[in-house]
């Protein structure tokens, strides 16, 4: 198993490392409308990032269920998005993970959160995760053309517990 201080997530071009709380600022920055229709139903508050970033820091440091990362640009200077890795989701079958991402709007369109999405597979694959899964809102359709790009098959289309509706997106990981 993987401690944090070991995760060397990178392809060269994007690189994932867990946030913290000198992402704070450019995670405020870069939340717009989108990112508030499909992630967060509502506007961050400094307050609000704070306490989840502890949570994500709590998480890796007890490996919980939510494995989260910056998605970075290659030299790890610049915050341009997040992604994370739930392994306690309640539809979800043994053996796999849910994957959610955003990207902030100055970096959209550039192929980065499919890197990030391929790099988190990986990830996902050592930690012995067989299928990630992402989920999709079926009128959010760049979010869905991330998951086919990134290899991932449409499955199915349900009404999740919580009500919303989404599109199942599945890839099933190589062992590691």
């Amino acid at each position: 198993m993987n401690d944090v201080r070991e995760v060397n997530l990178s392809d060269g071009v994007v690189a994932l490392s867990p946030p913290g709380p000198d992402d704070v600022d450019a995670h405020l920055a870069g939340e717009d409308e989108l990112q508030i229709r499909w992630l967060s139903e509502k506007p961050a508050t400094r307050t609000d990032i704070e306490a989840y970033f502890r949570r994500c820091a709590e998480q890796w440091a007890t490996r919980g269920p939510l494995r989260a990362f910056g998605i970075r640009l290659a030299d790890r200077s610049t915050l341009v998005g997040y992604i994370d890795l739930r392994f306690d989701v309640a539809a979800l079958a043994p053996g796999q993970a849910n994957i959610s991402y955003t990207l902030y709007p100055d970096w959209r369109g550039r192929g980065l959160v499919t890197r990030a999405v391929r790099l988190i597979c990986r990830y996902a694959a050592s930690e012995g995760v067989t299928q990630a899964v992402i989920r999709v809102d079926p009128e959010n359709p760049a979010s869905a053309a991330v998951a086919r790009r990134s290899g991932f098959v449409h499955d199915r289309r349900i009404v999740e517990e919580d009500g919303h509706l989404n599109d199942w997106y599945l890839l099933d990981l190589p062992a590691v």
